[in-house]
């Protein structure tokens, strides 16, 4: 019975150790498996806040001319003002991302190593213990076995020596032959080593019984209460680092609420008034609006004698009269139900001309003009600072030679002085043409005049058509306004001798002088011309021809890009000088050949 209850809490305490061994194996997986989770959610953070920077990078502005044209609008600054504050929340998300890896990842990979060294250590005492145990159970069956043989040697020993003492017919002699002596020696002897046995027994079993009582109060309790503490410390680091993972994420949120409170008052800033004002200041031309159409009277014929028909009275004809002016139209004019853009307002969007601006309409060269000129000024103060500090370095020099040579900074103050003058002149060249823009603008007063009609008989009629085949045309083929006359938009005839034709020609600006009289007789022919290019004619008061055709010129190129030509008495109309070679004869006035 004693056996098998021994062997039952043998079996039973092992089964414990088989049971806590799997548990705390279980609970070190799962702190492998927890660390990463939190290695892959860092790995997670990194590749979200380099994605964020990278999409913050595409959308930044690029280093050209174009930010300086965006940085204007108030929608566009908050828009750069998002990606700022996206990039500083990518930062953000690093941060998380280096915490979770420092403050858990490395901490719990330490804290594993120390956790499988202890939990081995508990196990292999309280197997070293049980072994202990069992052993000294051995050594104590042992002796108990000894015991139990040695007692039953000696009851062997005193029963034969008891049976030979009681037998009373033996002799003397017969017991001395038998043995007698001989068997009581034996029996004493049995008895003295069961004696022997029974006290080893006896004290080994006390010891074991202490050694029992020590190994199932003492010894495997400890190992269990150090497991049960392991198990604690590994739960309680568990939800340390849970806590941590959390907190992590709070400490980043007040300057993620700051990122995204920036982002909200920059949205909050955008002034769509402003933005729209911006545009009207970007692309206003300066232009006046166009004057009322004059009313011109074709009712009364004009008699005329044989001699005005000649060259010099027919150009005297179509003089204007003083104070007649042809108005100007919008940069923006109906052309078959279609919108065209003026080719300034064309070249302002696309950035490029000249380097007087003189392809930007009034408005706009005045303040690129402008600008430029303060940007020449601010580039003159800085080099007058320079050249003050160097002028004060060399006094110092004078007064003090031995912290330096006067004469080395001489060469620096020539070169700075240069670079001033060339910076004076270049302003002194702006302001002149910032002074003939500034000449040419209208005046507010100007923009409010308008022109009366002509007073015309009741008794005769109104004829439209009359003028219509000869009207010399207000605008230009493709609709543009007509400009004043200058040398800086004049399209020379002679600038570009071989032109690559424009099935839809644009010129820059539209002939500037007298419009047809109906009543006048036709003009005499001045020369001769072959068109290089066909033109289609589309607009009013323009000609079509084909290529190759010859014409007759009845009144040269004035600097405006067109030229009068005839076909026949009763067909004629203008061209783009640029798509006919011109003969003049030699008595017409500025006579010469062109393209």
């Amino acid at each position: 019975m004693v056996e098998e209850r021994m062997g039952d809490c043998w079996s039973h305490t092992k089964d414990q150790f088989d049971n806590l061994e799997k548990h705390t194996q279980w609970g070190i997986e799962f702190v492998e498996k927890y660390n990463k989770f939190v290695k892959e959610r860092s790995e997670i953070e990194i590749n979200y806040a380099k994605q964020i920077r990278n999409l913050s990078k595409k959308y930044q502005p690029k280093k050209n001319s174009r930010e300086e044209e965006e940085s204007k609008y108030t929608f566009c600054r908050a828009f750069f003002t998002t990606l700022n504050e996206l990039n500083d929340y990518a930062g953000q998300h690093e941060v998380i991302a280096e915490n979770l890896t420092s403050q858990i990842f490395i901490e719990l990979t330490r804290y594993l190593q120390e956790l499988k060294a202890e939990r081995k250590t508990h196990f292999h005492d309280g197997r070293k213990a049980q072994q202990y145990i069992e052993s000294s159970w051995k050594q104590l069956e042992s002796c108990k076995r000894r015991f139990e043989r040695d007692c039953k040697e000696a009851d062997r020993a005193q029963q034969y020596f008891e049976k030979m003492d009681a037998d009373i017919n033996v002799t003397k002699a017969d017991v001395e032959k038998r043995g007698l002596n001989k068997a009581r020696q034996q029996a004493q002897m049995r008895h003295q080593m069961a004696s022997d046995s029974k006290g080893d027994y006896s004290s080994y079993l006390q010891k074991f019984n202490q050694e029992q009582n020590d190994h199932y109060h003492t010894i495997i309790p400890n190992i269990f209460q150090k497991l049960q503490d392991m198990e604690e410390k590994r739960i309680e680091r568990v939800g340390a680092c849970m806590k941590t993972f959390a907190e992590v994420d709070r400490q980043v949120l007040p300057i993620v609420g700051k990122c995204l409170d920036g982002m909200t008052t920059a949205a909050e800033s955008i002034e769509p008034k402003t933005d729209s004002q911006q545009v009207v200041e970007s692309f206003k031309s300066g232009f006046e609006p166009p004057s009322d159409v004059e009313f011109e009277d074709y009712g009364q014929a004009m008699k005329r004698t044989v001699s005005e028909n000649s060259l010099s009275n027919s150009k005297e004809s179509k003089e204007k009269p003083a104070g007649k002016s042809k108005p100007k139209l919008w940069p923006f004019i109906k052309n078959k139900n279609k919108i065209t853009l003026n080719s300034h307002v064309r070249s302002l969007i696309e950035g490029s001309g000249p380097e007087d601006f003189s392809h930007l309409p009034p408005e706009q060269r005045r303040k690129k003009l402008q600008g430029k000129i303060d940007d020449l000024n601010k580039d003159i103060h800085k080099e007058m600072d320079q050249r003050d500090a160097l002028t004060k370095m060399k006094d110092v020099y004078i007064k003090n030679p031995q912290m330096g040579d006067p004469a080395s900074v001489d060469p620096r103050l020539t070169e700075i002085g240069q670079n001033i003058e060339k910076l004076q002149s270049e302003v002194q060249k702006f302001e002149g043409w910032l002074a003939e823009v500034e000449e040419r603008m209208p005046s507010k007063s100007d923009s409010h005049r308008r022109s009366g009609l002509y007073e015309t008989q009741s008794s005769v009629a109104v004829s439209n058509n009359c003028a219509q085949d000869r009207e010399r045309p207000l605008s230009s083929p493709d609709g543009s306004y007509t400009e004043e006359q200058n040398t800086e938009t004049q399209v020379k005839a002679n600038i570009n001798p071989n032109p690559t034709p424009n099935p839809n020609p644009i010129p820059t600006t539209m002939p500037d002088d007298e419009e047809f009289d109906d009543d006048d007789e036709p003009l005499a022919t001045i020369g001769t011309c072959k068109a290089l290019y066909p033109f289609e004619g589309h607009n009013e008061g323009t000609i079509a021809v084909a290529e190759g055709e010859l014409l007759y010129v009845i009144e040269e190129d004035k600097g405006d890009g067109w030229t009068r030509v005839r076909r026949n008495q009763d067909e004629e109309g203008y061209v783009p000088t640029s798509y006919i070679e011109v003969n003049l004869e030699p008595n017409a006035k500025g006579a010469m050949t062109y393209i």
